[in-house]
């Protein structure tokens, strides 16, 4: 064993400790991050190229800052987003989001699929769409400027992949977009939804490091999926579809928000890996 694969064992041993979540994970990506290889190429960097900035970054792992934070970088679907303080970090979870809005737009039957995705944040579902679906067109919306400046340096990133199909908007998602009124296809979300009351109970890495804005939403965590009801029937066309993302412990109050509504049709959870109801979806009722 070389001696940073010996460091490395250290590390996963350290962050286990310091209660987080993944430490050989972590543990490899810090490695492979300081010292510019891939993980699978963490055993031929040799013992002379030993980067003791290694150490810090795995002090500063095991104080629970967010490991994207420290690398600057989240992976997403096909995506490598930049990412730090003022932005959320997009979760695996919200991969499926995304997937089964691409998988959307893909059974359209329009040749240049109109998209909006709400509380953007870094952008990664705007992102994703664009690239996934050829001639798409996607405005991403978001309030924070500190987050659309995070959004932005992803887009422009992403500029040549795209074809410049994203277009960032700064402002409210409860009232953005009204010249888009009636003419959307796909409304997408990933808005925050954890109640006030379990703020001790969410892992320092979001509590302490994701924005709050991005995290809560009233006493049971469901006051802007509640307007953002409203907002995506504004948007969407008839025969339309809203695909938000929501808390494991909110299967069943999501889809009941818009099968509440006679103005929509198909209100449905669907369910992560794990088997977690995680997203809804829903159809703008064709009059």
């Amino acid at each position: 064993m070389n001696l940073l694969l010996a460091e490395v064992a250290q590390a996963t041993r350290r962050l286990a400790d310091a209660g987080v979540p993944s430490p050989r994970f972590d543990a490899e990506e810090l490695a492979a991050f300081v010292h510019g290889v891939k993980r699978s190429q963490l055993h031929a960097v040799s013992d002379g190229d030993f980067d003791a900035r290694f150490w810090e970054a795995v002090a500063r792992r095991a104080a629970r800052e967010p490991l994207q934070h420290i690398t600057g970088r989240a992976f997403f679907r096909y995506l490598e987003l930049r990412v730090g303080p003022g932005v959320f970090v997009p979760r695996p979870e919200t991969e499926l989001v995304a997937g089964w809005a691409i998988d959307a737009l893909h059974e359209m039957d329009v040749a240049e699929p109109l998209a909006v995705d709400l509380c953007t944040g870094s952008g990664a579902i705007a992102l994703a769409l664009a690239q996934e679906v050829p001639r798409s067109q996607v405005h991403a919306v978001e309030l924070s400027e500190e987050a659309l400046g995070w959004a932005q340096r992803n887009v422009d990133a992403y500029a040549d992949a795209t074809e410049g199909r994203v277009t960032l908007h700064h402002g409210d998602s409860l009232t953005a977009l009204p010249d888009l009124t009636g003419q959307v296809d796909l409304v997408v979300t990933n808005p925050p939804y954890i109640p006030l009351e379990e703020w001790e109970h969410v892992a320092p890495e979001a509590r302490d490091h994701d924005p709050e804005m991005a995290l809560f939403s009233g006493q049971d965590g469901l006051d802007l999926i509640r307007g953002l009801e409203r907002t995506a029937f504004r948007m969407l066309r008839p025969g339309g579809v809203v695909v938000v993302e929501h808390a494991d412990t909110q299967g069943g109050q999501v889809p009941w928000i818009f099968s509440e509504e006679a103005r929509w049709t198909d209100a449905a959870d669907h369910r992560d890996l794990n088997q977690r109801a995680r997203f809804t979806t829903a159809r703008k009722r064709v009059p």
